[in-house]
């Protein structure tokens, strides 16, 4: 086994998916909620426990068919989830099976199943043993649900009462070591973006969210697969929409052209981009290579903004970290700091504005979800189902350990005083009683 595909093996899932801003308060309607920041600034998530396991302050649970690692979003009452269940042997899956791929709802108050709907029906082809055939998170702007299924080529777009709106194909793509497709589109205004980099020929393209016909593709010609969520960047100078890629970032504007690019990227890309405090924060860290760059990037850019040899900054790079990017888990910037998830359960902490340093404690497991944040909390879930809650800031203090003991890969969702936390076969609602 090559070094590549035996480090593949952390690579998916849950440090993807994310979208421009599209709702705040109580919804949480795309990875990472609102701009795809990780952050809850809903007054109602002070209410959220900070303790629990699977008994204690459980509203509710409840067990999901199928398997998919997507996350879960949340509109008004409603909770959305896309899976893939065998039609052979749903507690035994294999890739030579009949599946089913599905868009599920369920309410938010009770986690009663409101409606199933039925995408596709075939044989999906293998995967990489931590990935799934529903990895990519659907998005919803209230009035349907948009689900990216790469694996299959399908983009469908489903009302919030279970029927379809439309549903379009797209020709499948081989993956890199037959991993699977994890990167999500992403929402705004009345468009849908999706980025699908693969290793046959990889592309942007904008989709009209009401009709789901074609605006406009691109090639990328570079670039070769990876599982990075693009983000759309309303700056004060315009709105981009940022790929990050196996070459670099490319920043596009939302017909398609290039606007800026900078090289500096590890193979396997993964972490999706965010943007806090008028800055673009972007970078890879594919545990097989050096560097492993995390960037903070100004608004304004054109051309190649590449830092040379030597350099951690420049006219449009504001700062650069040349060893700090995760591998899989994406970054979070919440207040004044920027917290970093390694795969092995080491959560670093710097200054967002600065990139210096505060510290580098480990708090245990493998992880693959992104962190998240709300009520002066950071929260970072292991693979193992424990959460660590560690206060906001420049100094390292855990205040709690949650603990489900299922598999976890899925970031959490956050809707007002509920948090949504899927495991492998189970969605878990933690709340207070009402």
């Amino acid at each position: 086994m090559d070094v590549c595909r035996s480090l593949c093996i952390g690579i998916l899932v849950a440090g993807f998916g994310g979208v421009a801003a599209a709702g705040a308060g109580n919804n949480w309607p795309q990875f990472r909620g609102p701009g795809g920041s990780g952050i809850s600034d809903s007054p109602e998530s002070a209410k959220v426990p900070t303790n629990w396991d699977r008994t204690n302050n459980v509203a509710w649970r409840i067990e999901v068919p199928g398997r998919g690692w997507s996350s879960p979003i949340v509109w008004g009452d409603k909770v959305f989830v896309t899976t893939a269940v065998s039609l052979v042997d749903p507690a035994r899956p294999s890739s030579k099976d009949q599946h089913a791929w599905l868009v599920i709802a369920y309410a938010l108050e009770t986690g009663k199943n409101l409606w199933e709907h039925e995408v596709h029906k075939g044989v999906p082809g293998g995967i990489h043993m931590k990935n799934s055939y529903a990895s990519q998170t659907p998005v919803t702007d209230g009035r349907r649900v948009y689900a990216w299924f790469g694996g299959i080529g399908i983009l469908t777009a489903i009302n919030t009462d279970g029927t379809r709106a439309w549903s379009v194909s797209v020709p499948p793509l081989k993956m890199r070591e037959d991993i699977g497709a994890a990167a999500s589109p992403v929402l705004y205004g009345d468009r849908i973006y999706v980025v699908h980099d693969n290793d046959e020929k990889s592309y942007a393209m904008a989709i009209d969210a009401a009709s789901g016909k074609e605006i406009w593709r691109v090639d990328r010609e570079s670039e070769k697969t990876s599982w990075s969520t693009p983000c759309v960047w309303e700056n004060e100078k315009r709105t981009e929409l940022v790929a990050m890629g196996s070459v670099g970032i490319t920043s596009y504007d939302l017909e398609g052209k290039i606007l800026w690019q900078l090289k500096g990227s590890t193979l396997l890309t993964v972490p999706t981009p965010l943007t806090q405090h008028g800055l673009l924060y972007a970078g890879s860290g594919f545990v097989g290579q050096r560097p492993r760059p995390i960037y903070a990037i100004r608004p304004g850019a054109s051309g190649d903004i590449s830092l040379k040899k030597g350099e951690t900054s420049n006219a449009y790079v504001a700062w650069c970290q040349p060893m700090s990017a995760p591998y899989v888990p994406s970054f979070l910037v919440y207040r004044k700091h920027l917290y970093v998830l390694a795969d092995n359960g080491t959560l670093s902490c710097c200054d967002a504005l600065t990139g210096a340093p505060h510290y580098r404690q480990s708090i245990g497991g493998n992880c693959t979800a992104s962190p998240w944040a709300y009520d002066g909390k950071v929260f970072c879930l292991s693979e193992n189902g424990e959460t660590s809650v560690v206060q906001a800031g420049p100094e390292f203090k855990v205040l709690a350990r949650n603990t489900l003991n299922e598999r976890c890969q899925a970031t959490p969702a956050v809707a007002g005083d509920r948090l949504l936390i899927r495991t492998s076969s189970r969605l878990y609602c933690i709340g207070s009683e009402r």
